[in-house]
């Protein structure tokens, strides 16, 4: 089963029209000549950009692995690189460069692929300075901090005729694409639920009195980029800049677009889902501490399609797991489930519980290796997630994450009656019982209770609600600015 046809390819484009209006045609000097082709068959030189973390990963995706050279290391923090500096000169045998702003990076012309793993905010940016610029990029998930961000990727790609793939590597895993499959396949009857979960324990980042000072090493200017500069307000085992920028709106999507987008991909993937949903809602807070973390550690998000719906939880406290998984999905048909709990695979049940098949098969590699193969062939198609792909899945996150934020407070308790659909209700009943076995009273804790808000899917915007409407984009700071046209 082919779970990326060309047929829901040209569905997407046409998704994404407003996208496309930006200019989705590839002008003629933009398509690379026989020379750049006949070197594309050959070496591939990459710049890895942001190797504190998860960007050591992408290091490992392409050095020494098929036929690419890691040519420059960027990242705004030079006490980082280190480590990444170290394994590539061992692989590669000299050291890459180093480049500390990426924006002369992008105009390096002898470099052909970017490869992103830096905080939310600056994903979308680099990645269209980069295709602007010529080059091929591998973006870390979520593609996106906003909602339009994604669509102006899309028109980026598709205009300087690029290749763009977003990091949800399961996409490229043998064993959850056989799951797919077996999903889509009608191997479990009619599909109308889709569940994703993020069971993922994150203890308090603590609180602080005051204004912070970022690390002497960084230009800490150029690390908030897009972002208002604002000097941080926390200090954790991270330190007062790094990793827990994940749960402050300014640069973050709270743990809902950060391990959960991987889940939301999946679930939307599994529904074969190619469109924004008709409506959303979430609820939720930050519960168990207080500490200087202002996204939700608890959440609680419905989206609604014609025929299923997709419920996605979020518990950043310690909780069992459900049917199997903590964090993963669970696909709900009419002659039984599939149960996912991790990226690489899992097993498929009948009604009655019983073992019907299991999918197993994984790692990294596989989504690094699709990119450069979409890299050499210059085919969309071929790529596992393209970038229309992964805004559709990192909106879904930001798009209850704009509910949430909308929402009024209210007590807990009136979390148990939150839907009339009986699935709805079930989960949010669990998500009270989780609260009160981490010792939070439903009866005596305000939570935040978001708007149903409906959505039109071919423009991609809300119904008759401005205030969310303003949501769907950010303003973006003089010098690092994302037009909205391409």
């Amino acid at each position: 089963m082919n779970l990326f046809n060309r047929r829901e390819f040209v569905n997407r484009s046409a998704l994404l029209a407003a996208a496309a209006a930006a200019g989705a045609t590839a002008r003629a000097e933009d398509k690379p000549t026989a020379t750049a082709a006949k070197a594309r068959a050959d070496k591939l030189r990459v710049a890895v950009v942001g190797v504190r973390g998860r960007g050591m990963s992408h290091v490992g995706g392409f050095l020494g692995k098929n036929n690419c050279e890691i040519t420059t290391v960027c990242d705004c923090d030079e006490a980082v690189i280190g480590p990444a500096m170290k394994q590539i000169e061992g692989k590669q045998g000299k050291a890459p460069k180093f480049e500390k702003d990426i924006r002369k990076l992008v105009e390096n012309k002898d470099i052909d692929i970017i490869s992103i793993a830096t905080p939310n905010h600056w994903h979308a940016l680099m990645a269209v300075w980069a295709m602007e610029n010529g080059k091929d990029v591998y973006c870390e998930k979520p593609a996106t901090h906003n909602v339009r961000e994604g669509a102006i990727m899309t028109a980026a790609a598709r205009k300087y005729n690029r290749i763009c793939q977003v990091g949800t590597q399961s996409r490229s895993n043998p064993g959850m694409r056989d799951a797919i499959a077996y999903v889509r396949g009608g191997k479990i009857g009619a599909v109308d639920l889709a569940i994703g979960l993020c069971y993922k324990p994150r203890t308090s980042i603590g609180k602080v009195a005051g204004e912070q000072a970022p690390p002497k090493t960084m230009d800490y200017d150029l690390w908030c980029g897009p972002a208002p500069l604002k000097a941080p307000t926390r200090n954790t085992k991270n330190g007062t800049v790094h990793y827990d920028w994940h749960w402050i709106w300014d640069f973050g999507n709270g743990d809902l677009g950060n391990q959960g987008v991987h889940e939301m991909d999946k679930a939307r993937w599994g529904l074969g889902q190619t469109t924004m949903p008709n409506s959303v809602f979430s609820l939720g807070g930050r519960f168990g501490y207080t500490d200087d973390g202002e996204t939700a550690n608890t959440q609680l998000c419905v989206f609604d399609y014609d025929k299923a719906k997709m419920i996605f939880e979020v518990r950043g406290l310690t909780t069992d797991a459900y049917k199997g998984a903590k964090v993963g999905n669970i696909w709900v048909g009419t002659e039984g489930y599939v149960v996912c709990p991790s990226y690489s695979g899992g097993v498929a049940y009948d009604k009655n519980g019983k073992e019907l098949a299991k999918f197993s098969g994984g790692g990294d590699q596989h989504h690094f290796d699709n990119f450069v193969k979409a890299v050499r062939s210059r085919k969309v198609e071929d790529l596992n997630c393209d970038i229309a792909e992964g805004h559709l899945s990192a909106a879904l996150c930001h798009l209850a994450n704009i509910s949430y934020r909308l929402g009024t407070e209210g007590a807990l308790t009136k979390a148990g009656s939150v839907s009339d659909n009986k699935t709805v209700n079930e989960f949010a009943a669990g998500m009270l019982a989780h609260l009160k076995a981490n010792k939070v009273n439903p009866d005596s804790t305000v939570g935040r209770f978001g708007p149903v808000l409906q959505i039109d899917t071919k423009t991609e915007r809300f119904k008759d609600n401005a205030k969310a409407n303003a949501m769907l984009f950010r303003e973006y700071r003089k010098g690092f600015e994302l037009k909205e046209s391409v």
